[in-house]
């Protein structure tokens, strides 16, 4: 385990890329573009970033970003830099802005991505990590095996409150394990957080109280600090056991003021996160900006699905809830359960669960679910047979034969 704050980028440069490495590591400690009084040698010594690895990669001829030095050729390298523990403490706020801030800006760089971070443990003493992550969930949905079976209200806005309740029902009685209000619906005068609450628990609690299955269902709550806290404990009291919140929007100190409040798994929803991530040579990988949030509490985290209806490709789709799945620490893993989801059928989980090697996962579909040719309860068991059979090593197609829910499944979503 470092003991100090490390971090891996990918860069691309005009100039010599140990030069280019250098002006990354003053800009983010104790240098700027000049010598200024007070920069001692035992200052440097105390507060500086260091290089701590560079490695080339190639060469191309045009540069990934606008702006910046013109040059013949741009060098593409990975960079690893180091800073002590004592320039932020055991600080995220602090961190982001230390481990990517003006970066992204500096000249000396056609193209500059964050890649991954590796923190020393006195970040786990300072901060939560998920309260319930896998295990909780597991335990408030009534799932000990397989992937929760998910969906989101659809359409986005739109359903008033009872409206929302009645989908909610029937998804309920088709067997769902898990559902989540969409991003868009938080508390807009057609569907006002709690009357949407009310309408949708006594749905939920009286569906337990019939079979003993009491579905999850994470409630937007997204919105000021004082406002989530309310919904939170609004939630609770009616017998919830999941919220959401939307990470972009609230931001990193919004979020940590929910989850150190929150007595409920937190599902974390990304929207947004193409904007930080879809350009090649800028923004963020998913391992690295995923451990802010891993750190500061989320239980749930999205990933997107294979064969998503987004720009990203399934190999990184797959890298991200992978990196979710790896422990941080060894005294505190702060392992979320990842989130699939984005044009999900019963098609995807054989390979879905190959590549992951888990089935701890929400598995969330929409149109895989409500659109099944024998309704929404075969959908459910089209999705449950797909991950029994990924799990018992049996061909989906085999499986099929003896499961007539997925058989139709597999010639629909094929096509």
């Amino acid at each position: 385990m470092t003991e100090r704050i490390e971090a891996d980028y990918l860069i691309e440069t005009p100039i010599d890329p140990a030069q280019a490495a250098q002006a990354m590591a003053g800009e983010q400690s104790s240098g700027t573009f000049v010598k200024v009084p007070g920069e001692t040698p035992e200052l440097h010594e105390r507060s500086a970033a260091r290089v701590e690895a560079l490695e080339v990669i190639e060469t191309v001829a045009t540069p990934s970003l606008p702006g910046g030095a013109i040059a013949d050729s741009y060098t593409r390298a990975k960079v690893t830099l180091s800073w002590p523990l004592d320039n932020t403490g055991p600080d995220l706020t602090n961190l982001m802005s230390t481990v990517t801030g003006n970066l992204f800006e500096l000249n000396q760089f056609s193209g500059l991505r964050i890649l991954d971070l590796r923190l020393p443990k006195a970040f786990a003493y300072a901060y939560p990590g998920p309260k319930h992550g896998i295990a909780g969930t597991r335990a408030l949905s009534g799932v000990s095996n397989g992937p929760l079976i998910g969906t989101i209200i659809k359409p986005s806005v739109g359903f008033n409150a009872d409206q929302t309740a009645d989908l909610v029902r029937t998804l309920a009685e088709a067997g769902i394990d898990f559902i989540k209000d969409d991003e868009l619906q938080a508390d807009g005068p057609a569907c006002p957080f709690e009357d949407r609450a009310r309408a949708v628990m006594r749905v939920i609690n009286d569906h337990a109280d019939r079979t003993g299955k009491k579905v999850m269902y994470a409630f937007n709550l997204t919105g000021e600090v004082d406002q989530m806290r309310h919904r939170h404990d609004f939630i609770r009291d009616l017998g919830g056991t999941c919220v959401m919140a939307s990470l972009n929007s609230i931001g990193l100190a919004g979020f940590l003021a929910l989850s150190r409040h929150s007595d409920l798994p937190i599902h974390a929803h990304r929207n947004g996160w193409g904007y930080l991530s879809r350009a090649p040579m800028l923004g963020w990988d998913y391992a690295a900006w995923s451990k802010f949030w891993r750190l500061a509490g989320a239980d749930h985290m999205h990933v997107n699905g294979l064969r998503n209806k987004f720009s990203e490709p399934d190999d990184s789709v797959m890298e991200s809830a992978i990196s979710l799945l790896d422990p941080m620490f060894a005294e505190k893993p702060c392992v979320p359960m990842p989130v699939f989801s984005s044009g999900q059928s019963a098609v995807q989980p054989p390979e879905t669960y190959r590549r992951l090697g888990s089935a701890d996962c929400i598995y969330a579909a929409g149109g895989g679910i409500m659109a099944h040719p024998d309704g929404p309860a075969a959908g459910v068991e089209s999705l449950r047979d797909a991950w029994d059979a990924a799990i018992a090593g049996i061909p989906a197609d085999t499986y099929a034969k003896e499961h007539p829910a997925l058989a139709k499944a597999l010639g629909k979503y094929r096509t």
